[in-house]
């Protein structure tokens, strides 16, 4: 099951439950507040890297308000923030002035409505959901679509299923 998360505005990402084999399928717990946010310690945050999604990590793992860098597949760094109502965000990790790949350092803000993240270095302001410079029109950074996925919760006395014996299983 896949949507758009609801909120006050529109939002840079989407709530997916994640299948679990090991699970009841028709129990899916929905993780998320009206504003889309995740809130179950089993999600995990991904990126839209061209046709697929790239797990970065658990969504427990970053904190609102805060940046942590994200290494790729292709060597590439992006910039991951949650800010403080939980909406995630990525963007590239480069600072596009100094080249320094430092923009998960950054201060986040807002201004005028737009959630920005301020460079740690010389203090330009990139607006979290465009990547375009607030200071310099003509400067952006590139920004990745971002989900949460949500693991599904195990019914009550479900389990995972043992494996039947393989009938040319040696017996000793």
């Amino acid at each position: 099951m896949s949507r758009t998360a609801s909120g006050p505005a529109s939002l840079p990402y989407t709530t997916t439950d994640l299948p679990n084999t090991e699970t009841d399928t028709s129990t899916a717990t929905d993780t998320s507040t009206s504003t889309g946010t995740a809130t179950d310690t089993s999600a995990t945050l991904e990126l839209r890297l061209d046709d697929q999604w790239f797990t970065v990590c658990a969504l427990s793992a970053l904190t609102p308000g805060r940046g942590v860098a994200a290494l790729l597949p292709d060597g590439r760094q992006a910039a991951v923030f949650l800010d403080r109502s939980g909406r995630p965000y990525a963007i590239g990790n480069r600072d596009p002035f100094s080249g320094a790949h430092v923009l998960s350092r950054g201060l986040i803000g807002t201004h005028e409505g737009r959630t920005f993240v301020a460079s740690p270095l010389l203090k330009q302001r990139f607006d979290l959901l465009t990547g375009r410079c607030l200071d310099d029109e003509e400067t952006a950074v590139q920004t990745y679509e971002v989900r949460v996925r949500a693991r599904r919760a195990t019914a009550p006395g479900q389990g995972p299923v043992p494996a039947a014996p393989r009938a040319d299983a040696a017996t000793t």
